[in-house]
């Protein structure tokens, strides 16, 4: 029976059993996409990684998959994927091939051990949400503090800004509701002020009722409020997110560039591998 391996990191945190957890399959090189599906519904974590030989300029080609679908892109299984990677390759920067085009991950060493890395995201599109009034009702609120926008660097993203922290700690969505919006994998509900801001993420109709750290919507995040004005563009944030699910998670994310133009969008982090292990299939 062949084998295929696996490590499981916990990301965007630095301490076990916080932040994200990720699968990681080192080796998906006699896997097919069904039986990749098959497996990320088996580990049962918002994203599980498949590492295939680079096709391009990369140094590893990746596909992601959550519970219910393959994605182009996510954040977390990005930058969990570089902490598994770059270690026995001895790189400072990994470039992963994924859905969405090649994605450097700048990672930081203290001796032979990865403590953070900065991968540099695919810069996202925006447009208005035409959906507003049917989530704000989803979401049990009555207004966002911000225009409610759509961000889409491979993955969907839609933004609602609340009064304060503690409004987005007391949020009950209707899961049922916001499966049935179209086109949207994530609700960010955030509010916050200066370099520090707490966001949830809800996607259920990626199979993921909600989300402990969401990479992917951590740069939109940023440009969002940048463009709003509620930072400056070059400022780094600092994300909270994940302590209703008991996994917090800590997330970092800045934007070069202006309103006009955007240069590049940054999203950091740490990681820390948990486990190892093997699947034997027939």
């Amino acid at each position: 029976m062949p084998d295929f391996r696996y490590v499981i990191c916990d990301v965007f945190t630095d301490t076990p059993l916080q932040g994200n957890q990720l699968a990681v399959f080192t080796d998906a090189r006699d896997l097919d996409g069904e039986l990749m599906q098959k497996l990320a519904r088996e580990m049962n974590f918002s994203e599980t990684v498949f590492v295939l030989p680079a096709e391009a300029d990369g140094h590893a080609r990746i596909r992601i998959f959550t519970p219910a679908t393959e994605v182009p892109f996510a954040g977390h299984p990005t930058l969990g994927s570089a902490f598994v990677l770059a270690g026995p390759l001895q790189l400072e920067e990994i470039r992963l091939e994924t859905g969405s085009g090649v994605v450097p991950v700048r990672v930081e060493r203290e001796g032979p051990r990865i403590v953070f890395g900065w991968m540099e995201q695919p810069l996202p599109t925006v447009e208005p949400y035409s959906g507003e009034r049917e989530l704000l009702a989803a979401l049990g609120i009555d207004r966002s503090e911000l225009p409610v926008e759509l961000y889409d660097n491979g993955i969907q993203h839609v933004y609602v800004a609340l009064g304060s922290e503690e409004e987005v700690a007391a949020l009950r969505p209707d899961l049922g509701r916001l499966a049935g919006l179209p086109a949207i994998l994530g609700i960010n509900c955030f509010a916050g002020s200066g370099a520090r801001w707490k966001t949830r993420m809800f996607a259920p109709s990626g199979g993921v009722a909600e989300d402990p750290a969401t990479g992917s919507a951590a740069g939109p995040l940023a440009l969002h409020l940048a463009r709003h004005g509620r930072v400056a563009f070059g400022d780094e944030v600092e994300i909270s997110q994940g302590a209703e699910v008991g996994r917090p998670s800590t997330l970092y994310a800045r934007i070069q560039g202006s309103a006009d133009r955007v240069d590049h969008v940054q999203v950091g982090g740490s990681a820390v591998v948990v486990a190892r292990g093997e699947f034997r299939l027939p």
